[in-house]
């Protein structure tokens, strides 16, 4: 059974810890707060516990590290985990810089390790189910993309809506689009007072087809909205994570042709579908593909150029951001 090391147990550290303990051997935990340490120690008395990462790294036996801290300092640890012979599965973005990003890449292949970063939604069943209307060309061709992340909170200063929120909703574009922009925009404001990060971003991306994706980031909305839209020649879809059971709606809707008499569009309206959505956990097929991939299953390259092209844009976005 592969045996694994979660550092960091904070946010979402624990719900890594409990699906690899289910769905192999949780073998460390490490985090830098003795009472946190204290608590999973209790709840997982097979893991050993520390504070320092450099224990996992010296265990021989331990094959792969999941890495769930605070973002600046994802690119180090995945880092160290790679150059120690471990597999890693490091949370999003696991670099904040291009360079940075390929490196993680160069190193995984020359070692053949897994370097997988933890986008979550790209093991949402909805999203996969949109994946397979957008592939098998049943929306005909899709023209645009967009996605609603907003709620009230959580408030960071840490970090800006475009990489707490925005890696999200632009994982999925990329995923479903499947090119990388070669334009992209982004304006943003930091309007809370001593935060000094932007907590409302729109984003423009443009993509060689001719597709283009907007994104809307903010935790300065009335509204907790999870959602993305897909546009195509023959119908839309969107997917909608706030919805209990109507996670993914495909609609017979497009613009039909011109109407002479009173100068605007008619558009052809036909049936809603609803498809049955399974309510699998998206977590733990995360973790299952990961473990998957640690056995040799599947493209281990291929997660970690794919999250190599988010962080690319990402930081194109960022510097957009900035004005440069």
């Amino acid at each position: 059974m592969t045996r694994v090391g979660v550092v960091g147990l904070g946010y979402w550290g624990p719900n890594l810890a409990r699906n690899f303990d289910q769905l192999a051997e949780l073998a460390w935990i490490c985090d830098a707060k003795g009472s946190v340490r204290k608590t999973f120690a209790g709840r997982y008395p097979r893991a050993r516990a520390t504070s320092d990462y450099a224990d996992l790294l010296a265990d021989d036996s331990l094959d792969a590290i999941v890495v769930s801290t605070p973002v600046p300092t994802h690119y180090e640890l995945a880092k160290q985990a790679l150059e120690s012979g471990k597999h890693v599965l490091v949370e999003k973005p696991p670099a904040m810089r291009g360079e940075e990003m390929d490196e993680l890449v160069r190193l995984s292949e020359e070692r053949d390790l897994v370097c997988m970063p933890g986008h979550l939604l790209l093991y949402h069943p909805g999203i996969r189910k949109v994946k397979a209307l957008v592939d098998a060309g049943t929306l005909g061709e899709v023209l645009c993309v967009y996605g609603n992340r907003q709620n009230l909170g959580i408030i960071r200063q840490d970090e800006n809506a475009l990489w707490s929120l925005g890696v999200h909703d632009l994982s999925v574009i990329l995923y479903l689009l499947g090119e990388e922009p070669d334009e992209v925009v982004a304006h943003g404001r930091a309007l809370l007072p001593g935060t000094g990060v932007e907590d409302i971003v729109f984003c423009y991306l443009q993509f060689p087809s001719g597709k283009i994706a907007h994104m809307h980031l903010s935790w300065l909305d009335p509204h907790k909205m999870r959602k993305i839209t897909v546009v195509g020649t023959e119908k839309m879809v969107v997917f909608d994570d706030m919805e209990l059971e109507r996670k993914v709606t495909i609609y017979d809707k497009y613009p039909w042709k011109h109407a002479e008499s009173y100068g605007e569009w008619q558009t052809r309206t036909g049936d809603i579908h609803i498809p049955k959505i399974p309510t699998d956990e998206p977590l733990r097929l995360e973790c299952e593909h990961f473990l998957a991939l640690v056995r040799g299953e599947d493209d281990r390259r291929r997660v970690a150029t794919d999250g190599a092209r988010v962080v690319r844009a990402l930081e194109r976005l960022t510097e957009s951001l900035a004005g440069r």
